[in-house]
């Protein structure tokens, strides 16, 4: 084989993922990286940023990545906006997380503000207090019932608040849904 020519052999790798040589060759070339973009976009969409940092640990130098980030831009196959809106709409569907834990989320993902923004501007007031009412429902199943009615407001306001809600609508949200539930009994004095 001719010197280079081993990047454009076919791989006989059997589907398991392994360390390849090529990937620590002196920073890669651009096809290389290229090829482990797409690797990492067939398993879950990704931000630019998280793509950046996994080519960096994997031995990209910082030209090769940006010229292969450049040209996935460019193609539409990486868009940031579009990655913000996905993983919004995903994990308060799907997780149950409010718009704080979003936010952060979408931070660590390296989503700038301006694209973060509109995506978190999709979840009104509304859906955020529909779908903490649906976790506050759901956990109240799983709770003891002799559990008295101070620790159960703690618990589910606790839990509303790992899960990024903002106080005051998680303990609107546990008080109505209490009382509805007939555990408005008073508290013990």
């Amino acid at each position: 084989m001719a010197a280079g020519s081993e990047e454009d052999a076919p791989s006989t790798d059997t589907g398991v993922t392994r360390s390849r040589p090529e990937r620590t060759l002196q920073g890669g070339t651009v096809e290389q990286a290229k090829e482990a973009c797409l690797r990492l976009l067939a398993v879950r969409a990704r931000s630019r940023a998280e793509l950046a940092q996994r080519l960096a640990a994997k031995g990209f130098t910082p030209d090769i990545t940006e010229r292969a980030l450049d040209r996935f831009t460019e193609v539409g196959l990486i868009d940031d906006a579009a990655f913000a809106e996905q993983w919004v709409h995903s994990r308060h569907t799907f997780s149950g997380k409010g718009k704080q834990a979003l936010a952060q989320e979408l931070r660590r993902k390296g989503i700038s503000q301006s694209d973060a923004a509109p995506a978190l501007a999709a979840i009104t007031a509304d859906d955020e207090e529909e779908r903490a009412a649906e976790l506050v429902r759901r956990k109240l199943r799983t709770m003891p019932p002799n559990l008295d009615r101070d620790k159960t407001i703690r618990r589910l306001v606790g839990m509303l608040a790992r899960r990024g809600y903002p106080q005051s609508t998680a303990f609107t949200v546990v008080k109505a849904e209490l009382a509805q539930a007939q555990f408005d009994a008073p508290a013990p004095d």
